[in-house]
């Protein structure tokens, strides 16, 4: 932190110790001068007060006999930083700091300290200190930007709120490594103690730091980061994640509003404002919808709620079923607001602008995605059924804005409409027809296909429909099992590899036959023999083949003119399998 020392004198001002409201200077002059700031006097000398403040001169002129006292109405700071002007012109060693340097800057432009009155005035030794220490400093000029709410008109009329709101968005967007960096300025240091020490700056170094101001500039400082577009979104949205766990309640089903209603719904309005100004703002769907849900509870207007439904929308299917638990606007009616996650689906599927649109295996986005929002409806919808002011009517609409694709396993919105109707036991038979349309006994599993099948809550119709599909569903098993274990059987035939005689494809091996000839065929290493019945049909062609070419040997008589004959037969003819 830096500071500034002006004058040189030592300090020869005295207080009244019992009241502690009269302010006299140790002079051998008598004073001639009084000025009065919110109920304290200051006995002063006119001569090094005129001589440096413009107004004062003014106000010395018209005071009159009888009221001689000059009173400072609204005099910026109070009445220690009027005795630090007053110090100065006396030449007294005053220090000026980033955490008093605005208030003595509007308390100069008050008593009109230019260079006009006098040379080295003031004024221009504060607007030097400012803009080459001040704005130079980070922490400089956030302590000094955060003093500015204090006396918000008057750093408007001489621009040092603007002036830091500047500063400060500049050096937001510097590269990392240029940065000097402690963690942060604002941090406990039983904090910091838990840090591990890291080798690099990280992109959102700064976030925390902001945390420390208060909303309304910490907007405008926002709204310039995001202009310049020196940030990325996601660290920009991270900023904003982390100004909201500061300053916001745990937000949790049991929340409560306190006297600080007014300034959470000023909060959540100016963080949506920065959040729906800028599509490249990355927030994630969980954060959002816990803003929307706070949004609500405070009552911020529908208007600007709208630009966070949309944003909310473009990434549902990141959302979990507790985040979609908003609470309703009137908790009379139903617990949970069923309309605003019924819009979210309905803008998620792009289906806002279909009001005819009855093919409801329409998709539009990813299937993927659509399959995830399936999955988060039925649970959804699984906690609001037991809410028993959830009307019919509503319950059904939200279950079928699910596309049919998106529910590949209908356990989930089986489970929710079991819920519905055991919380609703008045329900007639017409009614828990509509309710079980949507359930294709198809999809669910054989574990909810057994529980649905002995609820006595479901209309019979569709219990019929679960035994029949459940029977079906047994039949083709067995089938396929005995499909299986016959493949298995003709695998194991033809699982006899043959011996490889030549890694060529083209070289042909040879196969001894029933009746010990030998036939050639092209085989490639991985040769199997035929099965059986096809051996056996190759069989009796090949014996067929014999009998028309010469005469059958009995093999058993050992006649060698049998042998020899037949020898002969097969060197004069060759035959082949065709």
């Amino acid at each position: 932190m830096k500071f500034m020392k002006l004058g040189s004198k030592p300090d020869a001002f005295q207080s009244d110790h019992d009241s502690n409201s009269v302010r006299c200077v140790s002079s051998e002059l008598v004073t001639d001068f009084t000025v009065v700031v919110d109920e304290v006097k200051f006995h002063l000398h006119k001569f090094p007060l005129l001589s440096k403040s413009n107004r004062l001169q003014k106000l010395a002129i018209i005071a009159s006999e009888d009221n001689p006292d000059i009173r400072l109405v609204d005099f910026p700071g109070g009445p220690k930083v009027f005795e630090i002007c007053a110090k100065f012109c006396y030449g007294i060693t005053v220090s000026v700091s980033p955490y008093n340097v605005v208030a003595v800057r509007c308390a100069a432009a008050y008593l009109e300290m230019t260079e006009d009155i006098d040379r080295g005035n003031l004024i221009l030794k504060l607007d030097v200190f400012f803009r080459s220490s001040i704005l130079s400093s980070w922490k400089d000029s956030i302590i000094a930007l955060q003093t500015t709410t204090a006396l918000r008109e008057l750093s408007e009329d001489i621009e040092i709120t603007q002036r830091c709101v500047e500063a400060i968005a500049l050096k937001t967007g510097i590269d990392p490594k240029l940065v000097n960096w402690s963690y942060t300025c604002n941090r406990k240091l039983d904090v910091i103690s838990k840090v591990p020490e890291i080798g690099f700056v990280p992109k959102d170094w700064w976030i925390e730091d902001l945390c420390e101001l208060d909303i309304d500039v910490y907007k405008r400082v926002m709204f310039v980061v995001i202009l310049k577009k020196q940030v990325d979104g996601d660290v920009i949205g991270e900023a904003l994640k982390t100004y909201c766990l500061r300053w916001l309640p745990e937000i949790n089903d049991g929340f409560e509003l306190d006297e600080h209603v007014v300034k959470y719904k000023s909060l959540i309005e100016a963080i949506i404002s920065l959040l729906t100004q800028e599509t490249r703002v990355g927030c994630s769907c969980s954060f959002l919808l816990k803003l929307l849900k706070v949004s609500v509870l405070v009552g911020v207007d529908r208007l600007l709620r709208q630009g966070l439904i949309r944003d909310i929308s473009l990434k549902l299917d990141e959302a979990s079923v507790r985040d979609l638990l908003i609470p309703a606007e009137h908790p009379q009616a139903m617990a949970y607001d069923v309309e605003l996650v019924q819009d979210l689906v309905d803008r998620f599927l792009d289906r806002k602008n279909v009001e005819d649109n009855e093919k409801n295996d329409l998709i539009l986005v990813n299937p993927r995605r659509c399959k995830v929002i399936g999955h988060l409806i039925d649970g959804y919808l699984a906690e609001i059924a037991c809410d028993r002011n959830v009307p019919l009517s509503v319950f059904i609409k939200l279950s079928r804005s699910i596309p049919d694709a998106a529910r590949p396993v209908h356990d989930g919105i089986y489970g929710a409409v079991d819920v519905y109707l055991n919380e609703h036991p008045m329900l007639s038979k017409v009614e828990k027809k509509q309710l079980c349309e949507f359930i294709d006994v198809k999809r669910l599993s054989s574990h909810a296909s057994a529980h649905a099948a002995q609820n006595d809550r479901l209309p019979l119709r569709t219990v019929v429909q679960i035994l029949f599909h459940e029977q079906v569903r047994a039949t083709t098993a067995m089938k396929d099992a005995a499909v299986a274990r016959t493949n298995r059987v003709q695998e194991q035939d033809w699982g006899i590899k043959m011996p490889l005689r030549s890694k060529s494809l083209r070289t042909p091996s040879r196969v001894k036959l029933n009746d010990g000839d030998v036939k050639e065929v092209a085989t490639g290493g991985s040769m199997r023999l035929l099965p059986a019945s096809s051996r056996r049909f190759l069989d009796r062609f090949w014996v067929v083949g014999k009998g028309h070419g010469e005469s059958k040997s009995t093999g058993t008589s050992g006649s060698s003119q049998s042998k020899s004959s037949s020898s002969s037969s097969r060197k004069q003819q060759r035959y082949s399998i065709s």
